[in-house]
């Protein structure tokens, strides 16, 4: 018998059989994860099992391969705050729909574990959130390869006047060096270059730039092709605090 116990977010869950519950988590040491709950969908365990929600975790199985079976424990619930407005409802549906189409199962990457258990306590703050969000996006990016370059101009090398990110390489250009190209280059909102709070309007700019990274690079990568219908959803929740 396998037998690991780590903390973990519920990413999904859904019904299998007649009581039980297959769900999948990200660990700080163990990656995306899945695996049975038994009577995961009774009254005592369905509201634990909502997603964002952070549980204690034990997974044992016969094999390493095999789906195995969770015991689960609420450390902290974080219902109240998806469900309170819609920005928040859109924002854990994203987090969780991405992690579960990019991440490779039982791969570590405990930095982006971290980056999103701060992303998620977030949750309510309507403020702070869509720049939080743009920023664990970036980090996703590196984290899985595609990191974007906005250090200097990829055409000229300077870093002044740094207007547009080639959709190519993912590195920024110069208005300069962007020249008679620039209607095929991705704008560069100040806010992906750390300046500025990052108005609703100028985040929605930067989360095209970083959605069509991770649509036409990460995703295709992978052999799928197109967003979670909920980051379109959370983008246009963005757009109307404007």
């Amino acid at each position: 018998m396998i037998e690991w116990r780590d903390q973990g977010i519920l990413l999904s869950a859904r019904p299998h059989g007649e009581s039980a519950a297959i769900i999948e988590v990200l660990t700080e040491n163990l990656g995306r994860h899945a695996g049975v709950v038994r009577g995961g969908t009774s009254r005592k365990l369905a509201p634990v099992l909502q997603a964002g929600a952070q549980l204690d975790l034990t997974w044992k199985a016969r094999l390493e391969d095999h789906l195995g079976s969770f015991t689960v424990e609420l450390v902290k619930s974080r219902t109240a705050a998806a469900m309170g407005d819609r920005l928040s409802l859109a924002g854990v549906a994203t987090v969780s729909s991405l992690l579960i189409s990019v991440l490779p199962e039982r791969e570590n990457h405990p930095g982006l574990y971290w980056r999103t258990v701060g992303l998620l306590d977030l949750l309510g703050n309507t403020e702070l959130w869509p720049l939080a969000y743009l920023r664990w996006e970036v980090a996703l990016l590196e984290e899985l390869g595609f990191g974007l370059d906005l250090s200097a101009c990829a055409a000229t090398g300077i870093n002044e006047d740094l207007s547009f990110i080639s959709p190519r390489s993912g590195r920024a250009v110069s208005a300069q060096g962007a020249g008679e190209w620039a209607d095929r280059l991705l704008p560069l909102p100040p806010v992906l270059k750390g300046e500025g709070d990052g108005a609703p309007q100028e985040i929605v700019i930067a989360l095209g730039a970083t959605g069509y990274f991770l649509e036409h690079k990460v995703l295709a990568s992978l052999g799928k092709s197109a967003l979670p219908e909920a980051r379109h959803r959370l983008v246009s929740a963005i757009g109307r605090l404007g």
